[in-house]
């Protein structure tokens, strides 16, 4: 049984931004070196459900608080405008026209990841960062050791919800720890245990940098919270939207206290928090979010690809970093290099994302061409420079047998309201062309270190799956009752695309950490993965 934290009444969490610190002076150091990452994502949680971008009746001190003192991202697009391919993109760096999951299970199976969807855990984890994935992870199936668990995936720890629809249950009969199911009684609340987990893993001494992912499922229907509705249980709005009002604020207490946590724990300078949401908001089991006014002056909500559907907060944090606004687009699929540039590990090739690092400083930001969207026999958008274009297969949305295409000007028509594409139809035409082109197969390549066993043999493999050559590579492997031995021939060049192997003999079972230490440009790294030998000792 898994202990609940003790409950704080709405009202006080929301005074909880005390916890985070007033803004840094102009004269901030540079971001350190490998920082930690804390990387908190909302569940439909609606670009104007925040203060800070505009609302009126939802209480959010501490997350406005983070914006003001932070980098707020004003044209953050989140990689679906539903849940599964979104966080597939967050954590792969593939927009939803390449990645692995490009839709929800709507009725059908749980969409899974697969064995070469390298995540930005695994890279992180590979670099020597303790991870952990802490609330809804939203791929299935619910199965330990399959490629799509997330300790499969790049995370040391894991607790939560594995399968989409289980997250569904704010109040569930098990949750899921590592490879195992936990009882819980259903009379718990489960964004609480998630928030004592995702305290206490940032409050465990190491010497080594975490990346700690806490995908909360609020504020996502059915709009449950413990108790009534604290400081919205009278206001004359129907019990679905003032439960969800009470769940915005309470995911807003969540984040004081997670940043309490990290100050408490004397991390706070060497870490970076990320606040975002997977999607637009929803209007699910009651909720109304015209209301709230939840997606501020964009159209539409979530599963709808104009902008309320995929224009989501976006919100970088650090004592260290000066407060600004960054209006320039950044995506989703950008996180995973971002995450990689920062923590000093060689990006993957082939992807979709692109660094934002410099943006956190008022630098350079990606280089995007152009940004798309993909849902499978639905609808796919694209936008390049001012331009969006949104095409709806036939049968979507009231078009007829042959589809449609609209095309909005954002710089003059931020809501989308004017169809431009009877009068542009040069514009529609050429983005038509390149959404089509940017529509395919996975075009990434193997990334990484890999070890495997065949009787009393243990083979460890580097892949280099970047786009520049790797140096000097030393493989070696630590042995189950200590020592290391390492390989007797350094690899003078690896170049993309390349793997070099390295086999040793292993007396007995137990665990067996592969390494591989190299250079890239000027830097020299360290990749480790452990593995358990289970030859048997007879």
């Amino acid at each position: 049984m898994i202990p609940a934290p003790s409950r704080r009444t709405l009202l006080a969490g929301a005074l909880a931004g005390l916890s985070v610190p007033a803004a840094a002076s102009p004269a901030q150091a540079a971001l350190v070196s490998r920082p930690n990452f804390l990387v908190i994502l909302a569940d439909d949680l609606g670009w104007g459900e925040i203060g800070i971008n505009g609302q009126k009746k939802i209480v959010t001190p501490n997350i406005d608080r983070l914006a003001a003192d932070g980098v707020r991202f004003e044209a953050a697009y989140s990689g679906a405008p539903l849940c599964a391919p979104s966080r597939c993109s967050l954590l792969t760096g593939l927009h939803a026209g390449h990645s692995t999951v490009r839709e929800n299970p709507e009725g059908g199976p749980q969409r899974a990841l697969r064995e070469g969807d390298l995540t930005f855990a695994e890279l992180l984890q590979l670099a020597g960062y303790r991870t952990a994935c802490i609330g809804k992870w939203g791929f299935g199936p619910e199965l330990p050791g399959q490629p799509s668990h997330p300790n499969e995936r790049g995370f040391d720890e894991f607790f939560g919800y594995i399968s989409h629809r289980h997250a569904h249950q704010y109040f569930p009969s098990y949750l899921w720890r590592n490879g195992g199911k936990v009882p819980i009684t259903g009379k718990k609340y489960a964004p609480d245990l998630f928030l004592r987990q995702a305290v206490d893993f940032i409050k465990k001494p190491s010497d080594r940098p975490f990346l700690l992912f806490f995908p909360t499922n609020l504020p996502h229907s059915p709009s449950e919270v413990p108790g009534n509705a604290g400081r919205y249980k009278d206001k004359p709005w129907s019990r679905a939207n003032r439960r969800h009002a009470a769940q915005v604020t309470l995911l807003d207490s969540y984040v004081g206290e997670l940043v309490g946590a990290l100050r408490e724990a004397g991390v706070a300078d060497d870490t970076i928090v990320l606040f975002m949401s997977d999607n637009g908001p929803h209007r699910e089991k009651g909720v109304t979010p015209r209301l709230f006014d939840s997606n501020g002056p964009f159209r539409a909500d979530k599963r709808d690809l104009y902008e309320g559907g995929i224009r989501v907060p976006l919100i970088a944090w650090s004592p260290k970093m000066r407060s600004r606004v960054e209006t320039r687009p950044v995506a989703y699929w950008d996180l995973m290099p971002t995450l990689a540039d920062l923590a000093e590990v060689p990006v993957p090739d082939g992807i979709d994302g692109r660094s934002f690092r410099g943006m956190l400083s008022g630098g350079s930001g990606p280089d995007h061409d152009h940004l798309i969207w993909n849902r499978p026999r639905k609808a796919q958008a694209i936008r390049r420079g001012r331009w969006k274009a949104i095409r709806f297969a036939p049968g979507v949305e009231g078009a007829g047998p042959d589809g449609r295409i609209e095309l909005y000007d954002l710089d003059e028509d931020l809501g989308e309201r004017k169809d431009l594409a009877a009068i542009r139809p040069d514009v529609v035409s050429e983005l038509m062309d390149l959404l089509d082109r940017s529509i395919g197969p996975d075009p990434r390549r193997p990334y990484g270190l890999r070890v495997t066993a065949s009787g009393d043999r243990v083979t460890v493999t580097l892949v280099n799956g970047s786009a520049v050559t790797w140096r000097k590579v030393r493989l070696g492997l630590t042995l189950p009752r200590g020592g290391k031995v390492t390989a007797r021939r350094e690899v003078a060049e690896l170049l993309p695309g390349e793997e070099t192997s390295a086999t040793f003999r292993v007396p007995g079972r137990g665990l067996v950490t592969g390494s591989a230490a190299f250079r890239s440009g000027k830097k020299r790294h360290t990749f480790r993965r452990t593995y358990r030998h289970q030859r048997s000792l007879v």
